[in-house]
């Protein structure tokens, strides 16, 4: 059931035929979802062992297939936080502050391509997302060790793009494209072989 929501994902349209007929409808959403890491819930928790074989979390984790999985922009691993974690009160931005900085980045978006950088697509995602050699050729070494999809490549500059606008710089450098890189948690031990094998920029 889950892997009809890739086309509508992917076109934001949701076309269904009858017979001789078609009809299309808008559907542009923004998804998003939730899981487990395991069949019962505490692998990777720091105090509860997990009761879970490794093939019940392969099976478990292959109910979402990659081509679903490629259409989500980020992915990342939420870890158990303990209650003296929850008692402590840090300095954080308020969700004013964060409401402002989001919306001048997406102000910047807009006035530099006329859209948003989740429509970026073609030439203008080439354009607006150009890369200095180094940059491009690291990120082309990072996906082939990932074994990343174009869709996925795509996705990452798109995120690229964002991070380097929420930081209010005008190009993408290496440092964007690793962050974004780190954003797709199902990937993070092959991205940590990626990192350490000084697939960098000078």
């Amino acid at each position: 059931m889950l892997e009809v929501l890739r086309e509508p994902m992917e076109s934001g349209e949701i076309v269904i035929s009858r017979a001789a007929q078609q009809t299309t409808f808008p559907a542009s959403f923004q998804l998003v979802a939730a899981m487990n890491p395991c069949p019962c819930g505490y692998a990777g928790h720091p105090q509860i062992a997990c009761q879970c074989t490794e093939q019940q979390v392969q099976r478990y984790r292959q109910k979402i297939s990659g081509p679903l999985l490629d259409r989500f922009d980020l992915h990342i691993e939420v870890p158990a936080i303990g209650l003296r974690e929850l008692q402590m009160q840090g300095a954080t931005d308020t969700t004013e502050q964060v409401r402002t900085r989001v919306e001048q980045a997406r102000g910047a978006a807009v006035e530099r391509s006329g859209a948003a950088n989740q429509y970026l697509s073609g030439g203008a995602l080439e354009q607006f997302c150009a890369l200095e050699e180094a940059d491009r050729l690291m990120l082309e070494q990072a996906l082939q060790k990932l074994g990343m999809s174009a869709r996925a490549y795509h996705r990452v500059l798109r995120v690229a793009r964002t991070i380097a606008d929420l930081s209010g710089v005008e190009k993408i450098s290496s440092a964007h494209l690793l962050e974004s890189l780190s954003f797709r948690a199902l990937d993070r031990r092959r991205m940590t072989q990626v990192i350490g094998s000084g697939v960098t920029s000078n």
